[in-house]
């Protein structure tokens, strides 16, 4: 049996934690910063764990 190949974008922009929960990074925050408030910004940045359903069709591609 070949091994799996876990799907290169998505390794890319998502990570599983120890636990098992998988984290993304938010979106909003690559350009067009000029006119979004400070507050916007800083609410933006960090990671978000994502919802139950989508998280399971990420470790999928992930071959997890």
């Amino acid at each position: 049996m070949p091994k799996n190949k876990s799907h290169s974008g998505a390794s890319k922009r998502f990570k599983i934690t120890g636990s098992g929960k998988v984290l993304r990074e938010r979106a909003g925050k690559r350009h067009l910063l000029e006119h979004k408030s400070s507050r916007v910004t800083r609410r933006l940045t960090g990671t978000a764990e994502m919802a139950p359903g989508d998280a399971k069709k990420i470790k999928k591609l992930l071959g997890k």
